[in-house]
Order: structure tokens, then C-alpha cells, then sequence
């Protein structure tokens, strides 16, 4: 009778470990394909975005790669700072895999791809994860699944709060927003939208300038042209965390 019932033990035993290992494996391969992303370049796209990104902001052999993916994969190309561009260029790869959801009547004058570009001084502590260091590089990459997580899009001249509350991005600045603009390349030109391919296919590349929340709120309530009058953006397009607040 005890060895009978041993053995019954033995049974339950074995069915609820091989259950919760079956819970278990499902779990994980649930995550790994959360994890996979659902918009991505192409191989041969995926070169021409990197060789154009060299072409337009300068050599790089240093990329922060995104551990983890569930809508694009976007990586972030860091060109250093040299001689002539005392500053770091830092560029998304891979935002631009997404088509956004452009109105119709807009079609005709906005790309409906894009990616995203800071320069940040030389000075700048690139590889700290404390947040007073970080927030650039989270930026890039909340501006570059807004339009996924939104449904909506984003082009010159557009703004974006970041936080949710409107306070400042970290304690060393008083940044709380910024607008997309057109972008700078490494000779001072502006960088034009990359052709992918046929069917006009095209991927635009967007400034990120951080703002104070008097300046995005004249914005708000002027334009976005008043604005850039006021600033002294395209001059200066470094972050400076210290700089002047134009609207206050």
C-alpha cells in the first residue's frame, strides 16, 4: 500500500514539474518573439542607411546596439568627435523601417520614414547609464517608437513633450521637450532624404532640438517658424544643457 502510493506521489510529482516546465518554455518563447521586430530593413537597405549616414555625419565604428526589439530594432550609430567636429554625432538605425501613418493630403511633401539625429558635445559622457547622461540617447529612441506606440507621425517642425508630467528630463537640465528639424551633415549641408529604392521609398533624417517649457509653449502658441526666429538652433545645434532659455 505505501509503495503503491509513493508511487502515485511519484506520478504527481513528475506531471506538475513537467507542467511548470512546459509554462516555463512557453513563457520564454512568448517573450523571444515579443522581443523580434516587426519593422526592419532589409539587408541591402540596411547598408545603404549605414553607408548614407556615414556619407552625410562621418566615419564610425561604434554602435549601441538595442538589446531588446519588439517593434523595430533601433540602434544607435556614434560618430566621434575630430578635429573639424569637436562633438559627437549620434544617429538612430532602424526607425525608419516603419512606415508612418502620414495623413493623405500629406503624402506629397513629407517622407513617411524617418530617423533621428543629436549632436552632443565632445565632453559628453557617452557609455553612463546615470540618467543626467542618458536622457539624449532615450530621447532618440522614445522619438523613434512615438510613431509606432501612436499610430501618428512626425516631421520638421513637429514637437514632442517627454515626460508625461512636463517636468525636466533629468536634475541637470531644464529641458521637458524638443522639435524635429531639418539636419545638419558633417559639412554644415542639409541632409536630403535617403532614396531606398523604387516606388519612392524614401527616409528622411530629423534634428532633434531639446526646448525649455517656455519655449514650447510659445510654440505652441505662436509657430514653429516665431519660434526658430527666437532661437539660436541653427548655429548651435550641440546640446548644451546650460543654454540661454529664449522664451523666458
Amino acid at each position: 500500500m505505501l509503495i503503491k502510493r509513493l508511487f502515485i506521489n511519484l506520478i504527481f510529482l513528475t506531471t506538475l514539474v513537467t507542467s511548470t516546465c512546459a509554462q516555463t518554455t512557453k513563457a520564454m518563447e512568448e517573450e523571444r518573439k515579443e522581443a523580434v521586430p516587426q519593422y526592419y530593413y532589409s539587408k541591402k537597405e540596411m547598408e545603404k542607411v549605414s553607408d548614407y549616414i556615414e556619407q552625410q555625419y562621418g566615419e564610425s565604428d561604434l554602435v549601441g546596439h538595442e538589446m531588446v526589439s519588439p517593434d523595430i530594432h533601433c540602434d544607435i550609430v556614434i560618430v566621434p568627435p575630430t578635429e573639424d567636429r569637436p562633438y559627437y554625432t549620434l544617429v538612430t538605425m532602424g526607425a525608419g523601417a516603419y512606415k508612418m501613418n502620414v495623413p493623405k493630403e500629406w503624402r506629397s511633401y513629407v517622407c513617411d520614414r524617418a530617423e533621428y539625429v543629436i549632436f552632443l558635445p565632445k565632453d559628453w559622457n557617452i557609455e553612463s547609464d546615470m540618467e543626467e547622461d542618458y536622457w539624449p540617447l532615450r530621447m532618440l529612441k522614445s522619438i523613434a517608437r512615438l510613431p509606432i506606440r501612436a499610430e501618428d507621425w512626425l516631421c520638421e517642425s513637429h514637437d514632442v513633450q517627454l515626460t508625461d508630467d512636463g517636468s525636466s528630463v533629468a536634475e541637470n537640465t531644464g529641458f521637458n521637450s524638443c522639435v524635429l528639424m531639418p539636419s545638419i551633415g558633417k559639412n554644415g549641408q542639409k541632409v536630403k532624404p535617403l532614396k531606398l529604392g523604387l516606388f519612392g521609398k524614401k527616409v528622411a533624417f530629423y534634428q532633434l532640438y531639446p526646448l525649455y517649457p517656455e519655449e514650447l509653449a510659445y510654440k505652441l502658441e505662436h509657430s514653429f517658424d516665431e519660434l526658430m526666429d527666437k532661437l539660436d538652433a541653427e548655429d548651435n545645434m550641440i546640446i548644451n544643457i546650460h543654454r540661454k532659455n529664449y522664451c523666458k
